[in-house]
């Protein structure tokens, strides 16, 4: 009798996994855990035109730019999306995104509910994480530790994380980063990122 022949096995493509949710409900934290997990992962790094926080490193947590250096890649086409939120400019460079598929690995994108819109619609089979916080007081307290955000913005905010919530149907996944979980939701995107490897039909990413 034959030997059961076995399908080849070729390597998944490289996934594009973008992760989002409203304003501090800790997406900055989870990408620090995240990369602590030292998986085949690419981190794109956006740029943004606000201030620089005293704890933040130019080119690690952000890509600091002025409003001019912003305006001319937006006009040179440079940004794969690129929206303006609470009156400051942010941009994902298509440079961030092409270094990590070339180089083979998965890569994560952390944008804004708005920004996920825009990459829906250039790579609609990218994964799509939904971060929530454990109850709406539980975001209050985490933007109210801001010592950066006046308490008008704070609302914006608040009322702008709302209308965002509203929003998750329009995601793959939810995970919920409740107050001493953060664990919790790192493991469940490692798990989602994991299973999505394993799917039969591999999602497959095209966009220019």
């Amino acid at each position: 009798m034959a030997p059961t022949a076995f399908p080849h096995h070729s390597p998944t493509p490289p996934l594009l996994v973008v992760l989002s949710g409203p304003s501090g409900v800790g997406k900055d934290a989870a990408l620090d855990s995240l990369k602590k997990l030292d998986r085949p992962w690419h981190f794109v790094v956006t740029a943004t035109t606000r201030p620089q926080r005293p704890t933040e490193r130019d080119g690690v947590e952000y890509i600091f730019l002025s409003d001019d250096e912003f305006a001319q890649m937006k006009d040179s086409g440079e940004f794969l999306e690129f929206a303006e939120v609470y009156g400051r400019w942010y941009g994902v460079p298509r440079s961030q995104v092409t270094v990590g598929f070339e180089a083979g690995n998965d890569v994560i994108l952390k944008v804004d509910v708005q920004g996920a819109e825009t990459v829906r619609h250039l790579a609609p089979q990218a994964v799509f994480i939904f971060m929530v916080p454990g109850s709406p007081d539980e975001l209050r307290d985490r933007l109210s530790l801001r010592l950066t955000e006046s308490s008008p913005e704070m609302e914006l905010r608040l009322n702008t994380a709302k209308e965002e919530m509203a929003m998750v149907e329009m995601f793959d996944y939810r995970v919920v980063n409740e107050d001493g979980g953060l664990d919790r939701a790192i493991a469940d995107i490692d798990a989602i990122i994991a299973a999505e490897k394993c799917r039969v039909t591999p999602r497959t990413i095209n966009f220019t």
